[in-house]
């Protein structure tokens, strides 16, 4: 099975709330000096189910990544962890790429890729949680797909799935190729070995253009972000004095009801 995974670089989600910054009037995030930025959570779940896919039924893993220079870390540790191969989407233009440019992109890159039976993604990314772009390369891909995925087994030509609902999974046989959004629950990421990182360092990594895969940038962004900012929350509390327990309980239900919370 011939597995392609998308996987995103992210802000470290772990860092203390002071350390994040928004710069406001440039509406991006602040990198947080010291901090090295990691592989987005649910795509290092994906991979985690490619290496297992492969492990238990042979093929191959691909990884792709859109980023700057940097994101080519989070490709080394995808080698180092046991992805076979790995491509870097790095353009200028693709800086403040939105949902549906990234997942043009990706779509593109995969088609360059070539000849594949699965695309694995994360349900989400970490500093977006919108969750638009692994649905976006599917519908331009015309791929069936299913999120959020939490197991994953081979059945006949293609594929049995759980598939999250709110009050547990639905299970789902989807043929091939496809495009499955995976959710943790699938299983935690494991710790690359030294071997593994010894490949990465070795490991040659292509870096493709927009117009290396034949993408208009300006033609593909359907979003303009208008704000970028950190919400800002205040408490206050209301002290409620009585005789009696009875009596506080009615003064607080008086209390929410001229709120309008009950």
């Amino acid at each position: 099975m011939k597995i392609v995974v998308t996987v995103k670089q992210v802000p470290d989600p772990d860092i203390p709330p002071t350390h994040f910054k928004v710069d406001e009037a440039a509406r991006k995030v602040v990198p947080p000096a010291g901090v090295a930025p990691v592989m987005n959570g649910y795509d290092g779940n994906a991979l985690e189910a490619a290496l297992r896919l492969k492990e238990k039924h042979g093929g191959s893993v691909t990884v792709i990544s859109m980023g700057g220079p940097e994101a080519r870390d989070t490709l080394k540790r995808a080698i180092a962890m046991g992805a076979d191969a790995a491509v870097h989407v790095n353009d200028p233009a693709l800086a403040d790429a939105d949902s549906a440019t990234t997942a043009a992109v990706l779509a593109a890159a995969i088609k360059k890729v070539g000849d594949y039976d699965l695309i694995l993604s994360g349900r989400q990314a970490s500093d977006t949680d919108a969750g638009q772009v692994p649905l976006g390369v599917a519908e331009i891909l015309g791929l069936p797909s299913v999120a959020p995925v939490v197991a994953i087994e081979p059945s006949g030509a293609g594929l049995k799935v759980n598939r999250m609902i709110e009050d547990g999974y639905q299970v789902v046989e989807v043929g091939l190729p496809a495009l499955l959004a995976v959710s943790s629950e699938i299983g935690e990421p494991r710790y690359p070995p030294l071997r593994g990182i010894m490949a990465a360092g070795r490991a040659q990594i292509p870096n493709w253009t927009a117009a290396d895969l034949g993408v208009s940038v300006g033609s593909s962004k359907r979003s303009t972000l208008r704000r970028l900012y950190v919400e800002q929350r205040e408490a206050r509390v209301d002290l409620i004095e009585a005789d009696t327990p009875e009596e506080a309980g009615v003064a607080l239900a008086d209390r929410l009801r001229d709120a309008k919370l009950i």
